[in-house]
């Protein structure tokens, strides 16, 4: 357990907490870019900084204050001029360094606006995410994590917004023993309760679990360069398999890698996370893709509502199963309370590492996974235990509809084309 100012130094993001200025020294993804197609003018809220992220007509992205600093009029109904957005209140324009530009009522020779700077943060666009860097100059290079420059594959975003701190959700990476359990027995439960105890996935893996034995046999959690690698063989398994042999990680801070996808959890506030599903989907073999010209976006619904009453048909899946297990410990766990055991050795090394991390950028440092030589940032590869036979585990997952490849649009559209109509009319399982 941890004490009650432990579990505030690591849960606490807004600026000037300790945990606030680690993860302001990462790009954190903010939205998907198809989103301004809508609307070019979105609220955003960010480790407790509110902000409006817009497009201009040219094209030009930029994140300043939701605030005018002249009357403080709401900046969320701001005008997207050719080169900054606009207060629609008096006027005041401003551009992507928060640098106001105009102001119609002053007079033509006024030096007024070179003296108004609203707060501004850099943005960029990578695979059709965009992603904001909040902390000090200069900025580190955006992560060019694999997946996110692959050729020849197809993304998607998926995002869900929920009332619960970052850190139970990033916790949750570092669980293995949680698979078996949420992901088999309590799946298997859910299918029984919707009548579709037909399709229950016994166990997971493959096999009736007893009720006394886990999936894996052995588990290790592995720090390396760019966070922890998860080791694991399972029952009746060898470390021949690639779940021990090639592993799956995290990275640094706050991103898990699951099979095609990249998960984020990215703090609004001490008490919401915006979780982002990043997926690559693999084309058959010998297949040549277009180039997306946009890549989709999905949001995937919360299986409990605002009054913790639980719609059981999402809880059929990976994500609505997670998200209930992460919601119900409350907006931010309360760890004084808690009974640690062997098998969270994982949830251990991982708050090890943040707390190392937090001490290093307290004393001035500059903690892991910040990047600054072009070089070595081209396409920064992730080990996963699919890697070998990508194909073969997409195929996987248009059968299973794991995860939030239930909602994914790339997903439905591949199964359609590749396993049939009918098959997306049979049950998720």
């Amino acid at each position: 357990m941890l004490t009650a100012e432990e579990n505030e130094r690591l849960t606490k993001v807004g600026p000037g907490t300790p945990m606030g200025d680690l993860l302001r020294r990462y790009w954190q993804p903010i939205a998907a870019a198809v989103q301004l197609d809508e609307n070019p003018v979105l609220p955003i809220k960010l480790m407790c900084e509110p902000l409006v992220l817009y497009r201009d007509r040219k094209g030009t992205l930029g994140l300043i204050d939701d605030t005018c600093p002249h009357r403080r009029i709401s900046m969320l109904f701001g005008i997207p001029e050719e080169e900054g957005l606009r207060c629609p209140y008096h006027g005041w324009m401003f551009n992507e360094t928060g640098q106001c530009v105009e102001m119609p009522a002053e007079p033509a020779d006024t030096t007024f606006p070179t003296k108004v700077q609203t707060k501004a943060y850099p943005v960029q666009e990578l695979a059709g995410l965009i992603f904001a860097y909040l902390g000090p100059p200069p900025a580190p290079l955006l992560p060019r994590w694999d997946l996110l420059v692959w050729d020849n594959v197809l993304h998607d975003i998926g995002s869900a917004v929920l009332p619960c701190n970052w850190l139970q959700t990033m916790e949750n990476a570092v669980d293995l023993h949680h698979v078996d359990w949420l992901h088999g027995r309590f799946s298997d439960y859910v299918l029984e309760r919707l009548g579709r105890g037909d399709l229950k996935r016994r166990g997971f893996g493959g096999g009736q679990l007893d009720a006394d034995r886990s999936l894996y046999k052995e588990i290790v959690y592995e720090p390396y360069e760019n966070g922890i690698l998860k080791r694991a063989v399972r029952q009746g398994g060898s470390h021949d398999d690639p779940d021990w042999r090639i592993g799956f990680p995290i990275l640094f801070p706050n991103i898990g890698r699951v099979g095609g996808d990249l998960q984020y959890r990215v703090p609004v506030d001490d008490t919401h996370t915006h979780f982002i599903y990043i997926k690559a989907h693999h084309q058959p073999p010998g297949e040549v893709m277009p180039k997306q010209e946009k890549v989709p976006y999905y949001q995937v619904p919360l299986p409990i509502d605002d009054k913790g009453v639980a719609d059981w048909n999402l809880l059929d899946a990976n994500a609505g199963q997670d998200y209930f297990a992460w919601i119900t410990q409350g907006e931010i766990a309360d760890r004084t309370q808690e009974r640690l055991g062997e098998s969270d050795i994982g949830i251990i090394a991982y708050r090890r590492m943040l707390t190392d991390q937090l001490n290093l950028v307290s004393d001035g440092g500059e903690p892991m996974n910040v990047f600054r030589d072009p070089g070595k940032n081209q396409c920064i590869y992730v080990p996963w235990q699919q890697e070998e036979d990508p194909w073969r585990f997409q195929l996987t997952q248009l059968h299973r509809a794991a995860g939030a490849t239930k909602y994914s649009p790339v997903a439905k559209e591949m199964a359609e084309k590749i396993l049939g109509k009918e098959a997306l009319e049979e049950p998720v399982h």
